[in-house]
């Protein structure tokens, strides 16, 4: 499942499209990523208009065009974007075509359909992406916004927590396990069981693995170092980078983390 960065990186991908006119739009409506799609001007409704600019707000892409007309892009599982400027090129799965002035075309990819397109026509941001929220690298969001979503659930094991989106969007599997590592935290500790000091380790791991996500996957998808849990967490047999001791892999709710007993507090 693509996360923060990875998102971001996709964002990117159209970025240099900006200020180019849509000249054709094409777009299978049968597909279920479209099950939102209530106007029957879509894709039709981008002829004519121009890319204005892209956003991203943790797993959610948003372009717009011509200041009226926002396309919403979750990505799911398989979701990808392209910029391709061969009109030869034969993309697979290509479920939603914008074709540029001058031969380039935007194309959203989703090969498993676990993703959705959005559409509004609105001189406003819709209500769909005002009210996502607050980015996790923004100065505004603080301490104090994760202490209040935290004692909203004590019971609750941090890493499920962490996975839930209203609270902590853009965070997936791997960045809950490489922010509990870096904090080390357990993942199977409940909220309740976390002091304010650990809280307060946990705020700067979180605040540290997004932007240095940003920093290594979103510019270029480069390979993240080895001092990150991020390359050893994969398999089993993995070795903790800090203690050079096995990692372990485990379900919790449902989803696999990997984390490290030697290193990460039980408590």
């Amino acid at each position: 499942m693509p996360e923060l960065a990875e998102v971001e990186f996709f964002r990117r991908v159209w970025v240099p499209a900006e200020g180019a006119k849509v000249i054709d739009a094409k777009a299978n409506l049968e597909k279920r990523i479209f099950r939102d799609i209530n106007t029957k001007s879509f894709p039709k409704c981008f002829i004519g208009t121009r890319f204005q600019k892209s956003f991203r707000k943790g797993k959610q892409l948003c372009f717009l065009f011509d200041k009226e007309h926002w396309l919403g892009l979750h990505m799911g599982m398989t979701g990808k974007l392209f910029y391709s400027n061969d009109p030869n090129e034969n993309f697979k799965y290509n479920y939603l075509t914008l074709f540029l002035e001058n031969g380039p075309r935007l194309i959203f990819q989703d090969p498993r359909l676990f993703g959705k397109v959005i559409y509004e026509h609105s001189t406003k941001a819709p209500v769909w992406w005002e009210t996502m929220p607050t980015e996790l690298t923004e100065v505004s969001y603080c301490l104090d916004n994760m202490n209040a979503f935290l004692m909203k659930r004590p019971k609750s094991q941090i890493k499920s927590v962490l996975l839930m989106q209203e609270g902590f969007p853009g965070i997936g599997n791997w960045m809950a396990d490489e922010i509990l590592w870096r904090s080390r935290i357990a993942p199977f500790v409940k909220v309740c069981e976390i002091n304010s000091a650990k809280r307060k380790d946990l705020y700067h791991a979180i605040k540290e693995v997004c932007l240095d996500a940003l920093e290594v996957i979103a510019d270029g998808w480069q390979r993240p170092p080895d001092s990150w849990l991020f390359n050893h967490r994969w398999k089993n047999g993995g070795i903790c980078p800090k203690t050079n001791k096995p990692l372990v892999r485990e379900k919790i709710n449902g989803r696999t983390a990997c984390w490290s007993p030697s290193w990460q507090s039980y408590h």
